[in-house]
């Protein structure tokens, strides 16, 4: 596998890692512009910029980049004359390390009119998307055409198939409460950023009084937002998709979703 396959191989899996290219060299230096690496999120690598100590150093950044999601401009002189440089070669070297950023994950859990809408908008948006339902026919390319990958069972097993971490949004769009009832309570121990449920405020209730029963503390509880989404009076499966989305959106960005036009000195 060559170096271009293993990157299309990273990103279709959804995986993290760091492009290094050396971009400026003159005089003696172990690579030319051009030579490149990658730096996997595990720290191991493939291709080379040079080896040895300036190696480590690229892939120490590298790593750094991959941690934080911000681009890296290196410069190392290898003429020997700075103290702590690395490696006497006798010319200078520019590296750019360019992180390799896995999309933010759009998990929906019910396959239905509304899933299948949010499924559509969280795609466009350019998150990674992954449709869960317990009925195999829903379950489809078929029905959900704009999904990337398909779960068919529980929702009980969904951490044990998928990593539900920090960059991770959860929205259940299920066909009723007892569903949210026996789901959540593994969802709420996850890491995920956002969990939605789907339904009217009585609905909701019903599902709250069903976990508290099941020993679920309040404070865990109240993780979960429901009725999710803004507050636009939504009533077709695609506004309240974008109902949805633009809650999801507002909480990325850290944003209170006011109005743009509201003027602050009124």
């Amino acid at each position: 596998m060559d170096l271009f396959q293993a990157i299309l191989e990273l990103t279709s899996h959804n995986k993290a890692g760091a492009l290094c290219t050396v971009v400026r060299s003159s005089g003696s230096t172990p690579r030319q512009a051009g030579a490149k690496m990658l730096v996997y999120a595990n720290g191991s690598t493939m291709g080379t910029v040079g080896g040895g100590d300036l190696e480590n150093r690229v892939i120490n950044a590298a790593n750094a980049a991959i941690k934080d999601g911000n681009p890296i401009y290196l410069e190392y002189d290898m003429t020997g004359t700075g103290e702590g440089e690395p490696g006497i070669y006798g010319g200078h070297m520019e590296v750019f390390v360019d992180p390799i950023q896995p999309k933010a994950v759009l998990l929906v859990i019910g396959a239905g009119h509304v899933g299948k809408a949010v499924a559509q908008l969280g795609n466009w948006l350019g998150f990674r998307v992954v449709v869960n339902d317990d009925r195999q026919e829903f379950c489809t390319a078929e029905n959900v055409p704009d999904a990337d990958e398909f779960i068919i069972g529980s929702i009980s097993s969904l951490p044990d198939q998928l990593e539900l971490n920090s960059d991770c949004y959860l929205v259940l769009t299920t066909r009723n409460a007892e569903i949210d009832i026996e789901g959540l309570p593994v969802l709420l121990q996850s890491q995920a950023a956002y969990i939605g449920v789907i339904g009217s405020r009585k609905r909701w209730a019903a599902a709250r009084n069903g976990l508290l029963q099941k020993g679920i503390p309040q404070e865990i509880i109240s993780r979960v937002r429901s009725p999710m989404g803004l507050e636009i009076n939504a009533e077709t499966p695609e506004e309240i998709a974008l109902s949805i989305m633009s809650e999801i959106v507002m909480l990325r960005r850290g944003v209170d979703g006011s109005g743009m036009s509201k003027d602050p000195n009124k």
